[in-house]
């Protein structure tokens, strides 16, 4: 976007030219729908398999675990409302998960439960809700939260479910973590995994659930038996193409971008830190991923200023995409205990592949004179 200063890319992020140049011959030449037994048809299926192969090796897991979508959401309600509709019972989630999961978990009436400080799942209260509920048959836990950026050790989230509920299966959104974790190191411990594209350089519209052997579902998308009956329709097969390259390259790029992106977002956070009073960092940097920055700022309305960096050409938001034009906090920061009068100036500021320098720079200089703009000299308290 020219002219634009991109700060939201746990949103989306811009589709990487490489994804855009795997895409571009199944959009064009290689049309046939890979279910047919033409030789064409069978042409789209290996690009199919070929794709699965590739998230397969980057997951962790074995290719026939591997179920294309039609996106993160898609994966999130299959996972949690398919397995409840084959098994029957209680599904638990955290209080701080995506809306996804979170009005899955309601629309069964199942349980939620308590978050840290930090956005992560409190351990012991998933324990207590485990032993104190009837029957829970799925747990469903972010990898990263999509609006603070804090880590959930989903290791130690296994070691509490098969303790407490050892007949349960685990599922993680893990749409957040591709560009920041290797997933080969969350699979093992999972039942249940789900990606998105858009948000690690490929396409909207297509996604990924990862259902280990032994795991089952009832599908939600029926009549064409595609993904061995798993999730019926015909593929999305220029976008599973992109999805697979662009997965690919963030895999194989990821060491050095971590490093890359954690100093630009350092950069980001302490020029705000120091030029302006009263802004509070939201989680602690050892608890949140290189390329999250959130941030309560007092004596604004987050409202007010996003509409001001618009102006600016700024990109920013306050909450989860999906939250846009909701005016109320954010369930996420309600959940951590986060007082409402610092809620309302909660901005998030996200960095990704596309990121630069000065992007940072720029981002800083238009928020500090923004804020300035919105507090009219205001009273605030001190920076933290």
């Amino acid at each position: 976007m020219s002219g634009y200063t991109y700060l939201d890319h746990a949103a989306t992020t811009p589709m990487r030219a490489e994804a855009v140049a795997a895409m571009l011959p199944h959009l064009s030449e290689h049309y046939a729908n890979p279910s047919g037994s033409h030789r064409f048809a069978r042409e789209a299926r290996k690009a199919i398999d070929d794709a699965r192969e590739v998230v397969a090796e980057v997951v962790g897991c074995r290719p026939g675990e591997v179920v294309f979508t039609g996106g993160g959401t898609e994966a999130d309600n299959t996972a949690v409302l398919g397995t409840v509709a084959r098994r029957g019972g209680t599904a638990l989630c955290p209080a701080a998960e995506h809306h996804a999961v979170l009005e899955s978990v309601h629309r069964v009436h199942g349980v939620v439960v308590g978050t840290t400080r930090t956005g992560a799942v409190d351990l012991e209260a998933l324990a207590f809700a485990l032993d104190t509920t009837p029957d829970v048959t799925l747990v469903s836990v972010m990898t990263i939260n999509n609006e603070v950026g804090s880590v959930n050790d989903i290791a130690a989230v296994a070691q509490v479910v098969r303790r407490h509920a050892p007949t349960a299966v685990l599922h993680t959104d893990a749409v957040q973590a591709p560009c920041w974790l290797d997933l080969r190191t969350v699979t093992p411990h999972v039942q249940y995994l789900s990606l998105s594209a858009h948000k690690f350089g490929g396409p909207k519209g297509v996604g990924v659930l990862v259902v280990r052997d032994g795991a089952s579902f009832q599908p939600s998308i029926i009549g064409g038996g595609q993904e061995r009956e798993r999730r019926s329709g015909t593929h999305n097969v220029a976008g599973i193409v992109a999805m697979a390259e662009a997965l690919r390259l963030t895999d194989a790029e990821r060491p050095a971008e971590l490093v890359r992106l954690a100093a630009l977002r350092d950069r980001l956070v302490d020029r705000l830190l120091a030029e302006l009073p009263g802004v509070h960092e939201t989680v602690q940097r050892e608890h949140k991923v290189a390329g999250s920055a959130h941030l309560c700022i007092e004596g604004i309305e987050n409202e007010a200023l996003l509409f001001l960096l618009d102006e600016a050409g700024v990109c920013a938001s306050a909450a989860s995409a999906c939250a846009a034009g909701a005016m109320e906090p954010s369930h996420v920061l309600a959940a951590m205990g986060v007082p409402i009068e610092l809620a309302r100036g909660a901005v998030r500021l996200t960095l990704g592949t596309a990121s630069t320098a000065a992007d940072v720079e720029r981002g800083a200089d238009v928020i500090v004179h923004a804020v300035h703009q919105l507090r009219r000299d205001q009273p605030v308290g001190v920076a933290t």
